[in-house]
């Protein structure tokens, strides 16, 4: 029996969260496959915070793209419009002008706009903007007669809302990745409708662990170090009392976050994550999988590094600014700033095109929506098939800016060195420790001379507590010391997915690809992503 995933998704009913990040933005256009079906995607229009982050944003925004290009005919497409730590009160007004300007408007949805011309606007109407929270109960959807409304409707709930900074406020990693998981299960239970629950996780969930990394579930209360049981509600608890002993002594919003970030890195390590992203996100599996019925069909996607469009809406398309660490790096050094790459050269840098991950999330949906087919954990990367090493990659940058220097502000071409790699923490720290001699010369001079030196002082000083902070929190990445540098993600499960459709009738060569042995990295990088950064940059 073949599968047809246009078919299928036809008439459905989708909630997504998250799907105004980046990957949200791409799935939208490949959902017209998917005709008539409601959809709830969750976190579609959430910022997302990319200046400490390594790992992928989640990835409803494109995924949110490419459902409407592909299936006019969805039904309806739940789009929750989240408001972390900004404005926690949004009526649908607000919540539909963010949708137009986040999603609509944009460049992203330019293909769909051409393609479908006059009915364009009859197909951007299926998307139905929810201002909710995946911190509260029922997802923060206060109106009893729209919640009953999801409830009868939602066929699939594509459950994506994250804050991906490592070093979070360990409050805020907890309600958005941890409980709010265990809220969007919650909600997906009381679905009577409901067809499949697709849970957007990251594979660095792994923590520091080296070698080849399984397509395995968590258990709940289980510890990468095992050393002791986690307990959920027990760290919810540690943060309430520190909340309360902060309040009791009138502390700043300053300490509180400082506190609020120690503690979750503290935790982290504790039961054997090196940050606060990867422990919430490991205890967010753990809760859907623990509160979600056994026969709702379960699909939990870990993706890898998420670069910029393949193919799909178009090449090299990214969203916005700040960029990831990776390109920031490659920015900098185009702009003549950077003179050294941290990181071993011979360390596998697993990276994943955003339009793969969301032709993976696509047909999951479908696959999984046959009750008949377990529970699975897909790994969606290229270190095991296609792996691209960090100097292959370093290769590539400045063989890149080299042809296309980049143009300063006086309008002339930056001629870019070969950068010096320092492959070691302690090759780093010994490169920090004139810039700290530096920093307290300065100091003391400023002192002798009535000030003169304080701002020299403090932007130095500022800069080297950041240089030293950001390398401590990759150190787990780019300075691997196992006898393989970098986890390897088997992708068994994947690849069989992608083998049952492929001989179920579904074409994953051209519109559901996802392989990445297709890939000319150097092609991708030089024609496709690095141009795609550049020119992101330019018009942030």
């Amino acid at each position: 029996m073949g599968l047809d995933i246009v078919q299928f998704l036809e008439n459905k009913t989708i909630l997504v969260t998250g799907a105004t990040g980046f990957l949200a933005k791409t799935t939208l256009s490949l959902s017209l496959s998917f005709s008539l079906g409601t959809i709830l995607v969750m976190g579609a229009t959430g910022s997302l915070s990319l200046s400490l982050s390594l790992l992928p944003p989640p990835p409803p925004a494109l995924f949110v793209e490419k459902l409407l290009r592909i299936q006019p005919n969805v039904k309806k497409m739940y789009v929750f419009i989240l408001a972390i730590s900004l404005i926690r009160a949004m009526d649908k007004q607000a919540a539909t002008q963010r949708l137009h300007e986040e999603l609509i408007q944009k460049k992203l949805f330019g293909i769909l706009r051409e393609e479908w011309a006059e009915n364009f606007n009859s197909i951007v109407e299926k998307l139905s903007p929810i201002p909710g929270d995946v911190s509260c109960e029922n997802l923060g959807v206060h109106d009893f007669d729209l919640r009953s409304e999801m409830w009868r409707e939602i066929d699939i709930i594509v459950s994506s809302a994250a804050t991906t900074k490592f070093d979070e406020r360990y409050d805020i990693a907890l309600a958005v990745n941890t409980f709010g998981a265990k809220h969007v299960a919650e909600f997906a239970v009381r679905c009577v409708n409901i067809k499949m629950l697709l849970h957007i996780s990251t594979a660095y969930v792994c923590g520091n662990m080296t070698g080849i990394i399984q397509e395995n579930a968590f258990s709940m209360g289980e510890t990468l170090n095992r050393s002791r049981k986690l307990d959920v509600n027990e760290e919810k608890l540690l943060v309430e009392e520190l909340m309360n002993e902060l309040r009791e002594r009138n502390a700043s919003e300053r300490e509180i976050t400082i506190a609020l970030k120690k503690l979750g890195l503290q935790r982290a390590r504790l039961h054997g994550w090196p940050n606060t992203y990867t422990l919430t996100k490991a205890m967010g599996e753990m809760m859907v999988q623990h509160h979600l019925k056994q026969n709702i069909p379960l699909a939990v996607m870990r993706s890898t590094i998420i670069t910029s469009t393949y193919q799909e809406p178009f090449a090299g398309w990214i969203e916005g600014f700040p960029p990831r660490t990776m390109d920031s790096i490659a920015i900098n050094y185009g702009r003549g700033r950077l003179e050294y790459f941290l990181g071993k050269p011979d360390a596998i840098l697993d990276t994943i095109p955003v339009d793969m991950v969301v032709n993976v999330m696509i047909v999951a949906m479908a696959v999984h929506a046959n009750p008949t087919n377990s529970n699975k954990i897909y790994h969606v990367g290229s270190s095991r098939k296609h792996p691209l090493t960090y100097s292959d990659l370093q290769d590539i940058v400045c063989s890149y800016f080299k042809d296309n220097p980049w143009i300063n502000e006086d309008g002339k071409p930056v001629k870019v060195r070969e950068p010096k790699v320092m492959g070691s923490m302690a090759s780093f720290r010994k490169h920090v420790r004139c810039y700290i001699l530096m920093s307290k010369v300065l100091k003391v001079a400023s002192s002798v001379f009535g000030g003169y030196f304080q701002g020299l002082h403090a932007d130095l000083d500022k800069k080297v507590n950041l240089a030293v902070r950001l390398a401590e929190l990759y150190e787990p990445y780019i300075f691997s010391t196992g006898s393989m540098h970098w986890p390897i993600f088997d992708d068994t499960n994947t690849m069989t997915m992608r083998d049952t459709a492929f001989n179920s009738g579904v074409n994953s060569e051209s519109v559901f690809y996802f392989d990445p042995r297709c890939m000319d990295w150097e092609d991708y990088f030089e024609r496709s992503h690095l141009p795609g950064v550049v020119k992101a940059f330019k018009h942030k």
